[in-house]
């Protein structure tokens, strides 16, 4: 009999009903079914993969009561988070299926042969982007839906033409489970061959340890710990044949503030701030971990206000007891750090004692001489945050740059502080993958030119995002095919483009 795993709902610590794990033998056979669908033919037709991406869309919508109840049940999230969760990932899904219909993830180039190319001749050069094959994708704690089962990972490495194998999470095994008999059902309907996805469930590190290594496994992504990311990374390095690694790890996330935004508008910064900290537990890799404040009597009076506001705040549910344990010993390792004092006192809304697994909403207050220490340069999931004085630009950056990379950094300032401001872009571009302006890091969109990624620790390859419609890149490779026979061309290289997709000719885009 195989081993049994089960959610458990954070709110009371009950466990849901248990659900099978899944054997050795049982990950053999779906990566053996993911192989042999990527040579499939059917596979290779974008019309099929655009008709099951918007048909899981579909799916998904058509169940989202008892998707949004089951991962509620789980996850502790509110209903309204999660049906706004599941919509996400159903557009996303409806969008990357467009792009494979229109053929813009191909990225057709054709270079005619050139007999008077200086300075020798040029030939007949064609290349386009081919799947690179079966693709293990985790699912992560934190978003049951976005960036778990059907999130954005699989659905991008889905319309790039590969097959999945989603490793579940076991945070959530009941929802993934779900979700995962959806898109078989819509890979059916879409008269795609059986292996196209798969999912497994695991409460320990064994398979996904095999699934890592398998060599018929040609790319990973991950959403989660920089420790589980990097493990992935290092068992994909030390196969015989080593394979990409797409790992988004977490990050702090800076958010710097100038004294002219504070005096023009701190309460306003501090009422954002304080809801991308403590809102949904502040489990989210987006969620800012370090404010840059400007020393003085502004940044004092600043300090005072995220005190007060996460002082008022509700105790936050988190996701698991493991991650709530993990957060408390991470505050304990701030509290212990020199120079670091807390900030306001709690006043009301209960103290989180009925919640299994819950914090309650904490900031800190340092010297930027303080991030010497390592437990203030440490991610810390949860509703917490350390506000950090800075003195100048220079000591500023020097600060920034102690954080390592990030997925993104926040600048809050002034028109009139466009010249500092401008000074210190060129450190937050070099670290960061998103730099955002009088706003808030929290909110990730899905469109084209969105970049949810970064330099390491942020994330294991800096050039790729794991959101928006560029997202598929990861899981595609580049072919040219030099002097080929019009005959014997993919249909997108073609003289005549059959197919009709966008195409760059002799170095003009059509």
């Amino acid at each position: 009999m195989s081993a049994t795993l089960h959610g458990v709902n954070p709110r009371t610590g009950e466990p849901g009903p248990q659900i099978p794990e899944s054997t050795a033998d049982e990950l053999d056979a779906v990566i053996a079914a993911a192989t042999q669908a990527a040579g499939d033919p059917r596979l290779a037709e974008a019309g099929r993969r655009a008709a099951m991406l918007r048909a899981a869309a579909a799916r998904l919508r058509a169940r989202r009561a008892e998707i949004v109840e089951l991962a509620g049940g789980e996850t502790g999230l509110p209903a309204a988070r999660l049906d706004g969760e599941l919509e996400r990932t159903a557009v996303q899904l409806e969008m990357l299926g467009d792009v494979v219909a229109a053929g813009d993830h191909l990225e057709v180039i054709i270079d005619p042969a050139d007999a008077g190319a200086a300075p020798v001749p040029r030939p007949d050069v064609r290349r386009m982007l081919f799947p690179i094959g079966p693709v293990a994708v985790f699912g992560a704690s934190n978003f049951p839906l976005a960036f778990s089962t059907a999130g954005g990972d699989t659905a991008s490495a889905l319309a790039a033409g590969c097959p999945v194998v989603v490793k579940g999470h076991p945070a959530h095994p009941r929802t993934g489970t779900l979700v995962a008999q959806l898109l078989t059902e819509a890979a059916a309907e879409a008269g795609l061959p059986e292996g196209t996805f798969g999912h497994v469930l695991e409460s320990g590190f064994a398979l996904a340890e095999r699934l890592v290594r398998d060599d018929r496994i040609e790319a990973v992504a991950f959403t989660g710990s920089f420790r589980g990311g990097r493990a992935i990374a290092e068992h994909a390095a030390n196969r015989a044949r080593p394979i990409p690694v797409y790992a988004e790890m977490g990050s702090l996330n800076p958010l710097i503030v100038t004294e002219a935004a504070l005096r023009a508008r701190a309460a306003h910064i501090a009422d954002g701030l304080a809801a991308s900290v403590s809102t949904f537990g502040g489990q989210l890799c987006t969620k800012p971990g370090i404010a840059l404040f400007p020393a003085g009597a502004e940044g004092d009076a600043f300090c005072e206000l995220m005190g007060d506001r996460l002082g008022a705040a509700a105790p936050q549910v988190l996701l698991t007891k493991a991650i709530a344990d993990g957060f408390a010993a991470g505050l304990a390792a701030v509290d212990a750090a020199p120079g670091v004092t807390r900030v306001g006192q709690r006043t009301g809304n209960g103290d989180g004692s009925e919640i299994f697994a819950a914090a309650a909403p904490t900031a800190y207050r340092a010297d930027a001489a303080a991030l010497s220490a390592a437990a203030l340069r440490d991610e810390h999931f949860g509703p917490a945050i350390i506000l950090v004085a800075y003195s100048d630009a220079s000591e500023l950056l020097e600060a920034l740059g102690s954080l390592g990379g990030q997925l993104a950094i926040s600048i809050h300032s002034e028109p009139a502080d466009a010249d500092w401001v401008r000074s210190i872009l060129p450190a937050c571009v070099a670290q960061a993958g998103r730099i955002v302006f009088d706003g808030f890091s929290t909110g990730v969109s899905v469109c084209w030119a969105m970049m949810h990624g970064g330099p390491y620790p942020a994330s294991s390859d800096a050039a790729a995002t794991s959101v928006g419609m560029t997202a598929i890149q990861r899981f595609l490779r580049p072919v040219a095919f030099q002097n080929a026979p019009d005959a014997l061309l993919p249909a997108a290289l073609r003289d005549d483009n059959p197919l009709g997709v966008r195409r760059r000719v002799d170095g003009v885009l059509d």
